[in-house]
C-alpha cells in the first residue's frame, strides 16, 4: 500500500550529501507531497558494529517499513571509488524481503550524490545506485535538459540525478545550479509519485 510521502534516503559522512537530501526534500514538498528524510548507520570494516537505535543528530535511521510504504524514493550517497558508500549498500542488501514481495514495483525513484572533485565518479555512482532499484522494479527518474541549470552548471548536476562537488575538504557550498537541480528532482519525483497514486487508486 502506498502512502503519501516520498522517502529521501541517504548516507552522509561529512554533511554534503545530507545537505542535498534536505534540498531534495524541499523540492518534494514544493511538488505537493510529504518528504520523509531518513539515513542509515555507518558500518565497520573490522567487526559487527552496533549503533544506537536513534542517531545523535540528523535524520532518523530508515526501516524496511519506511521503504515499503513510500510512494517514491530519492536515494543518495557520497562517492566511494565511483560507487555508493558501503553503509547504503549494506541497507539495500537487506531489502530482499521487499524484493520477494515485489513491494517496490512501479514506484518512482531518483538518485543523488556528492564527490570531492568534479571528475570523482559522480555519474558512475549515480548509475550504479540505479541497479538495485531496477532489480526492485522501480521506475527511474532523471533530470531532463529542460532544466536550464543542467546546461549551465560548472559544478554538479547530471541527467542521471542531482549531484554536488564538495571539494577536497568537503567545504565547498552547494552552488545555485546544484540547489536548483536538487529541488527540481524533488518536485519531479513528488509529482510523478502523486500521479501514479491517482492511477493506482
Amino acid at each position: 500500500m502506498r502512502s503519501g510521502y516520498v522517502l529521501v534516503l541517504y548516507y552522509s559522512r561529512y554533511g554534503a550529501t545530507a545537505e542535498l537530501a534536505r534540498l531534495i526534500a524541499r523540492g518534494v514538498e514544493e511538488g505537493g507531497m510529504e518528504a520523509r528524510v531518513r539515513t542509515v548507520p555507518a558500518v565497520s570494516t573490522v567487526c559487527e558494529a552496533v549503533e544506537a537505535d536513534v542517531p545523535s543528530d540528523g535524520a532518523p535511521y530508515v526501516t524496511l517499513d519506511d521503504l515499503e510504504k513510500c510512494a517514491g524514493l530519492a536515494l543518495g550517497s557520497p562517492t566511494r571509488f565511483g560507487n555508493m558508500a558501503a553503509a547504503l549498500k549494506y541497507f539495500l542488501d537487506s531489502t530482499s524481503p521487499l524484493w520477494l514481495r515485489g513491494a517496490l514495483i512501479g514506484k518512482p525513484a531518483a538518485v543523488f550524490t556528492s564527490t570531492s572533485s568534479l571528475h570523482g565518479g559522480q555519474e558512475t555512482t549515480l548509475l550504479t545506485m540505479l541497479v538495485p532499484l531496477l532489480h526492485h522494479g522501480m521506475m527511474i527518474l532523471g533530470l531532463p535538459y529542460s532544466e536550464q541549470a543542467l546546461l549551465h552548471t560548472t559544478g554538479g548536476g547530471t541527467p542521471y540525478g542531482a549531484s554536488h562537488v564538495a571539494g577536497i575538504d568537503n567545504k565547498l557550498p552547494v552552488t545555485d545550479e546544484e540547489k536548483q537541480l536538487c529541488q527540481a528532482l524533488g518536485r519531479r519525483l513528488a509529482r510523478t509519485a502523486a500521479a501514479l497514486m491517482q492511477v493506482t487508486r
